[in-house]
């Protein structure tokens, strides 16, 4: 059996490994198309601020890793994908062939349609590539602006602000992280970072980059203009479709996938920011570029293409936590809550804590959170369990504190202060 991953990142590594236990007499290909061993992008913030090496960025430690236990890591683009003849084509021309493939080739940023973005001193953060030239240049009392306040943006905003550059953040929604956090939520976010010497713009837009005297000057749609040494974009990412999009495989917003992480061809499988599977909380299907989700699609991809189980994607939860400048956000499931539905929240803006809960009947289904940590494993379990809470529901409608006694009350305990809201 020839099982081929495409992808070097932490979904395409977990499935090789997994493939690799589930089926030793099998050959086991991994391709990623950067010349870096596989690092996990979540780590490049990091490495930004000198917390660790680039080596601290790969996913695993030794530099045998992959061969000691018999992985063909081949570190080339896949230019074709031809699923009749179960053949890839690579960069150089050569073809790889494969019984069993899973495509896992994540996602990559979407730049903004503006004048200037192609300009020297205008990038992305999201490979080690970028992450070098950045820090080549976010040194303390550069300017920097970053276009873009969501989650990835955030991850980078905490790395370039703790470089001592002198950060501008410019977000066009109303608020910091607008697809994790609610207004209350967001807008306690901006106002931590505006207390820690960060500017942020919301409600607005960069209209054009130019180069000006050696440097660069950003025009905002209120026709504010910014000098700036370096401009980083985090203004979203989008499924890396481009190797399926003549194959004939099924796409929508991503690779469809069934519960087997299965693509419409029977031998092609994919995992990742690339597939578009089910969601827990609503059973639609979607995209969910983050790497718990990531994670658990490669080792359920691998189980289904080694074909020993017949193992059943149930869906993840959607599940975020950022640490923005020390103040620790999550959310999880449904945190917009549903129609129709009951909600809780508790409130401390002095304190910097917040937690709001959603509610469908007796059961949670979405949560956010600022400024909470102990707290984390109760919301999950609560919601990934669909635990029917009964009359603990309106007590927690009542008084969101009490959140660790309804746990204790309808599953077992998971560490939980409630003073701390307090």
């Amino acid at each position: 059996m020839r099982h081929v991953v495409i992808g070097a990142g932490p979904s395409g590594v977990v499935a090789a490994e997994t493939l690799r236990k589930l089926d030793p007499a099998a050959t086991v290909t991994l391709v990623g198309d950067e010349p870096e061993p596989p690092y996990s992008r979540m780590a490049i913030p990091y490495f930004l601020i000198k917390q660790i090496g680039e080596a601290g960025t790969h996913l695993r430690k030794t530099a045998n890793h992959y061969a000691a236990r018999g992985i063909d890591l081949v570190q080339q683009r896949v230019t074709a994908l031809d699923p009749k003849a179960h053949a890839l084509t690579l960069a150089d021309g050569a073809t790889l062939a494969y019984d069993k493939l899973l495509v896992a080739t994540g996602s990559r940023p979407v730049a903004p349609p503006i004048p200037g973005i192609d300009l020297d001193g205008v990038t992305s953060c999201w490979t080690l590539a970028d992450a070098r030239r950045i820090a080549a240049t976010a040194k303390p009392g550069a300017r920097v602006v970053l276009m873009g306040a969501g989650f990835i943006g955030c991850i980078i905003l905490e790395a370039l602000a703790r470089s001592g550059a002198e950060l501008t953040v410019v977000e066009m929604e109303d608020r910091m992280v607008p697809r994790m956090m609610n207004d209350t939520a967001g807008n306690m976010i901006k106002d931590w970072c505006e207390s820690r010497g960060v500017k942020v713009h919301t409600s607005m837009q960069v209209t054009g980059i130019e180069a000006h005297d050696g440097a660069l000057r950003v025009a905002l749609k209120s026709g504010e203009s910014i000098a700036a040494d370096l401009v980083v974009s985090a203004t979203g990412v989008r499924p890396n479709l481009e190797l399926v999009a003549d194959s004939g495989i099924k796409t929508d917003h991503g690779i469809l996938v069934d519960r087997h992480m299965r693509t419409s061809d029977a031998d092609v499988y994919a995992a990742g920011d690339v597939a578009q599977g089910i969601d827990f909380s609503t059973g639609d299907y979607s995209v969910q570029a983050i790497q718990p989700t990531a994670v658990d699609h490669g080792q359920l991809a691998a189980r289904n293409m080694v074909g020993r189980e017949r193992a059943l994607h149930r869906g993840c939860v959607n599940m975020n936590v950022l640490d923005t400048l020390g103040l620790i956000s999550s959310s999880f499931g449904l945190w917009m809550g549903q129609d129709g539905g009951d909600a809780a929240e508790l409130l401390n803006p002095a304190r910097h804590r917040y937690l709001n809960l959603q509610f469908a009947d007796d059961v949670l289904v979405g949560a956010t959170s600022i400024g909470l940590t102990e707290h984390v494993g109760v919301l999950r379990g609560l919601i990934q369990s669909k635990t029917r809470l009964g009359v603990w529901k309106q007590r927690l409608v009542s008084d969101p504190t009490r959140l660790m006694e309804a746990y204790l009350a309808s599953t077992q305990a998971i560490g939980f202060n409630a003073a701390v809201l307090r």
